[in-house]
């Protein structure tokens, strides 16, 4: 009987001696990577001395007929040219994975085997990858609205920076005004490459629409807006009124009427049929309760000739 506990105490003194020194560890367990990105599982791992590492290998959890096991990455058709092990044969275990897709989310495990025993980590990495969604608020923008741009994503408080129709842009708020309508798309700072889908800005403003415009309408142009909180200002818009511009032009002309008419036409190039006549610059026009027939005759920029025949 004697003989027999000493074999025992033997043993489990002999088995903890082997695995006193054989451990996995990962520098980080949670990882959160962005879609289309790269990500380095850092990992380090001991063994007994005086025993040799023959061969290591990355695996993922998965179910297999209900049952949780580890597969060996190098049997998922999926990770075909995207892993890369930077690790060795001495105490280097780390794992690179390329272009990560949205279902390379789960568990990872690292094995390595000596030339005595095999060893499995214990603990995992977990990695999620995830995308990035763009949102406007509120969807509905007037002039003068205040605009929130978001950038979902499930990484927690990721460096995100935005653009505007492909340029940086400075703030995700703003106080909307007419140029600020475009496509706007958010990115994980030095990862601008991959970035969510755009989505569009399209800003409802006022018009101000000028029926016949004067040489005095000449100037800056600014619409303001209001409300309890406070008002803003749009950009200045020059509006300058040559007088060789085209505007609308209307024209009664009648015969045996009474026709009382004001026609306020700055000015209006009008070809005739004949060649060489020319009709410029028709200025404030007031016909006067008349029943009279009017005939325009051709006449230079300052020069207008009104000529009336009585019916």
């Amino acid at each position: 009987m004697e003989k027999i506990t000493a074999v025992v105490v033997l043993l489990i003194l002999k088995s903890g001696t082997v695995s006193a020194g054989w451990s996995v560890t990962f520098e980080n367990p949670n990882i959160c990577a962005i879609k289309g990105s790269s990500v380095d599982f850092r990992c380090t791992y001991n063994y007994t001395d005086g025993e040799t590492v023959t061969k290591t290998a990355w695996y993922k959890g998965a179910f297999k007929d209900k049952i949780w096991t580890r597969v060996r990455l190098s049997d998922f058709p999926s990770y075909d040219n995207r892993t890369e092990y930077h690790g060795d044969l001495q105490h280097n275990c780390s794992l690179a994975i390329h272009e990560l897709q949205v279902n390379d989310s789960g568990y990872y495990y690292f094995r390595f085997d000596t030339n005595k025993f095999g060893q499995r980590s214990k603990t995992s990495v977990y990695l999620s990858v995830t995308g990035l969604s763009a949102e406007v608020h509120p969807e509905q923008v007037r002039a003068g609205d205040k605009v929130t741009l978001e950038c979902i994503t499930q990484c927690q408080s990721p460096s995100i920076v935005w653009f505007k129709d492909g340029l940086p842009l400075a703030k995700p708020e703003f106080r909307a005004q007419a140029e600020d309508s475009g496509t706007y798309f958010c990115a994980v700072k030095g990862q601008e490459s991959l970035h969510s889908d755009p989505v569009a800005l399209d800003v409802q403003w006022e018009v101000l629409s000028l029926q016949s415009l004067e040489a005095s309408h000449t100037g800056l142009y600014l619409c303001q807006v209001r409300n309890s909180v406070g008002e803003d200002n749009a950009t200045e818009v020059l509006l300058t009124v040559d007088r060789n511009d085209i505007n609308r032009v209307i024209l009664f002309v009648g015969i045996g009427l009474k026709v009382v008419i004001v026609v306020l036409l700055p000015l209006v190039v009008i070809w005739a049929g004949c060649p060489g006549v020319r009709v410029t610059v028709l200025k404030a026009i007031i016909l006067s309760s008349v029943s009279a027939q009017y005939l325009l005759a051709p006449y230079h920029t300052d020069e207008f000739t009104q000529k009336r025949q009585q019916v």
